[in-house]
């Protein structure tokens, strides 16, 4: 349950804040939702995990008012998968929108309907939270009005019937929208002169980057697992699809990273000197 190229006022597990202007309902709502990433969605046993779960089935520790009750000891009884996942506000939408507000409980004949709406939507908010960003980029002004164009029409898409949505060619719509975020992505890092790092796609698991000049990189899609960017200069660098899972970021310079999200932060390991953009989270386990 990570991100992938990846009470009614209780927060998400991985929380968020706005990033550069980022829409409310593109924020995770729990208390608006059916618990549907505990239901949905897969898991086996693992380090992230403590048990197996099939997707579908809801999970052991989801309780009757759609809450987690353990959400407080996830890490501690071996879920840090739960609070490292995001579904970018996907949740509340198939719960009040395209299910319009009745639950799976209440009407057990939709519940595989909504399993397989919400994978997909989860897909098609993350799309809308990248185009959501590239707006919010003054360099990316070339791209905007195409990037306008692909959020309002996936936006029509996520209002769409369950049968519409389930049907959805994602991977397509992913690619079209890859196309648009690349192009954001290198005229944004334009502003960090000289040369720049180019490791998208790398192996960078393990790698010994402590005190690495990053700035302006492109690590699209880059192997980071458990990585040392200790004191790293990451400003600017594209950081869409990397996987920072237990990466080392104490003391790393993120600012005005591009299309960095909270999950990414959520599954990496920094510190009180690691520098976020201003809208993003510090995680609460990062202080433990």
């Amino acid at each position: 349950m990570t991100s992938p190229d990846t009470s009614s006022s209780r927060p998400a597990p991985g929380d968020t804040a706005p990033h550069r202007g980022h829409r409310p309902d593109l924020l995770a709502d729990c208390g608006s939702c059916f618990g549907l990433c505990c239901v949905a969605l897969p898991f086996a046993r693992s380090q992230d995990f403590a048990r197996d779960k099939s997707a579908g089935n809801p999970c052991q520790n989801l309780r009757d008012d759609f809450r987690c009750g353990i959400h407080e000891r996830l890490r501690d009884e071996g879920y840090p998968g739960c609070t490292v996942f995001d579904c970018f506000g996907a949740g509340q939408k198939v719960s009040q929108v395209t299910f319009g507000g009745v639950s799976w409980r209440e009407r057990p004949q939709s519940a595989r309907a909504m399993s397989e709406v919400f994978p997909v939507m989860r897909q098609l908010h993350e799309l809308l939270w990248y185009l959501n960003e590239v707006l919010g980029l003054r360099r990316a002004r070339p791209v905007h009005r195409d990037a306008r164009r692909a959020l309002d029409d996936i936006e029509r898409l996520t209002r769409a019937c369950p049968e519409e949505l389930a049907a959805a060619d994602v991977p397509a719509i992913r690619a079209e929208v890859n196309t648009l975020l690349l192009k954001a992505g290198e005229l944004e890092r334009a502003q960090v002169t000289g040369r720049k790092k180019n490791h998208r796609g790398a192996d960078l698991v393990g790698a010994r980057l402590a005190g690495a000049d990053l700035r302006g990189a492109n690590l699209r899609g880059a192997l980071l697992v458990a990585a040392d960017l200790t004191g790293a200069d990451l400003r600017v660098a594209d950081m869409i699809g990397a996987d920072l899972r237990d990466a080392r970021l104490a003391g790393a310079d993120l600012t005005g990273s591009v299309f960095l999200t909270q999950a990414q932060l959520n599954a990496a390991r920094g510190d009180r000197t690691t520098k976020l953009p201003p809208t993003l989270r510090r995680p609460a386990h990062w202080e433990a």
